[in-house]
């Protein structure tokens, strides 16, 4: 029956994956493209189907109904030209009615001098500029295999005081586990919202349609090798490919690696991860570090709480 799920996806799904097209600049909100996950963004971004804890709530809201307990997780992300990027997120699985999760995410300066062509030293005045979005999920089993979730975000753009714009959008996905060496499959659709409009100038949001899976190539006792994939087709480029692979040794270290495939700068990325589980309350820290070509590279350090 999933087999020919799959198949029958994949016919739906060609002629849009296929398509070669590139719009930049058409769209708006571009900082809602940047992963926040240390882990994910180490393995290529290649995390829709093996997505685990609080992070769901950016990457795939379905995957939030198989957190048994509450799940805490805080991202920083050093983005380039001193840019700061941070996400927080936590969800809490109720056993009758569901999971729920909130998460915000920001992409802001530090405090910067107002300049006139009259005053290029700075006038006295500071502002700051961000991003920021800020989203509620929800996610519950459909059958004992497949979980379904949905994403609500309110989105604020600020440039200067004065000058912001608001967005709403939506998030939509599903999710599917095997007993078959963790396979998991997912599919989402993000960000599919209002536009975003400054002054006289209107922009719809970066929606994408996304597709990947996950499967252990190698299981032991105290080793494992996960691979994932990922296929993404944006409203405003062609499709774009991400891989990943990570070894975990005693389920306690993780070592990590990804690529990206038909970007403009983003290639390879890696990083490492620990957990550790005492008392019913597991803990874990993540790194990673992605080269961006041209614009040099980020790194991302993360810490979550799991209790159970």
């Amino acid at each position: 029956m999933m087999n020919r799920l799959i198949l029958i996806l994949f016919m739906f799904l060609s002629p849009i994956l296929i398509a070669q097209y590139s719009r930049p600049g058409s769209t708006d909100a571009q900082f809602l493209k940047i992963g926040v996950s240390p882990r994910g963004t180490a393995m290529g971004d290649a995390y829709i189907a093996i997505v685990e804890g609080a992070e769901g709530t950016y990457y795939n809201a379905a995957s939030l109904a198989w957190i048994e307990g509450t799940d805490i997780v805080f991202n920083h992300n050093f983005w380039f030209a001193g840019i700061n990027h941070d996400f927080a997120a936590a969800a809490h699985t109720f056993d009758d009615i569901g999971t729920f999760g909130i998460a915000v995410t920001g992409l802001y300066t530090d405090e910067m001098k107002v300049r006139t062509p009259l005053q290029p030293d700075g006038t006295g005045e500071t502002f700051y500029s961000g991003n920021y979005k800020f989203a509620l999920s929800y996610s519950r089993f459909f059958t004992d295999r497949v979980t379904v979730g949905l994403s609500v975000g309110y989105i604020n753009l600020s440039l200067f005081p004065g000058f912001s714009a608001d967005a709403v959008a939506v998030d939509i996905s599903t999710m599917y586990v095997s007993d078959f060496r963790g396979f998991k499959f997912a599919m989402q659709i993000s960000n599919f919202g209002s536009n975003v409009q400054f002054v006289n100038e209107s922009y719809p949001l970066p929606t994408n349609f996304t597709f990947g899976a996950g499967i252990n190539v190698i299981e032991s006792e105290v080793q494992k090798v996960l691979f994932s994939f990922a296929a993404i087709k944006p409203n405003d480029g062609q499709p774009l490919t991400q891989v990943g692979l990570e070894w975990g040794y005693d389920n306690m270290f993780f070592a990590r690696g990804g690529y990206k495939i038909n970007y403009d700068v983003a290639t390879y990325s890696f990083g490492v991860g620990f957990k550790l589980g005492i008392s019913g309350i597991g803990s874990r820290v993540d790194y990673s570090y992605s080269k961006l070509g041209i614009l040099g590279a980020s790194h991302r350090v993360g810490v979550g709480v799991l209790f159970e």
